[in-house]
């Protein structure tokens, strides 16, 4: 059975309604025509609007899954997004690189270089 949203949930405004007041809030406070107690109130409804991005964008990310392959028949082969698995995408990209490597590198000289003409 699926899971039902929260009634809070279709309720709350969409990430760009959010933003948008963030926007104005952070404009309001920046402006200094406010009184004290007015730009108490107004920093925060910032903080909950921050805060409601923020979890739109945390639950779109566990969304994203990374393309690992392609099986036999040409689908695409994907997992969830590891975010714990630390470290930029730069250095998993070589990491990825160096699983993927089949053959030894090639001694200095030339002597071991791959002819055949084919990539795989």
């Amino acid at each position: 059975m699926p899971k039902k949203k929260p009634a809070a949930d279709t309720d709350a405004p969409s990430f760009e309604e959010s933003l948008a007041e963030l926007e104005q809030v952070v404009a309001d406070l920046e402006s200094g025509e406010l009184g004290l107690d007015q730009s108490l109130e107004r920093y925060e409804t910032g903080v909950a609007r921050l805060r409601q991005c923020h979890a739109r964008l945390e639950a779109a990310q566990r969304k994203i899954e990374l393309l690992t392959g392609v099986d036999a028949q040409g689908n695409a082969v994907t997992r969830p997004l590891d975010d714990d698995a630390g470290g930029s995408l730069e250095e998993k990209g070589a990491a990825r690189g160096k699983r993927r490597s089949t053959k030894p590198s090639a001694p200095s000289g030339g002597a071991g270089v791959d002819d055949h003409g084919s990539l795989f």
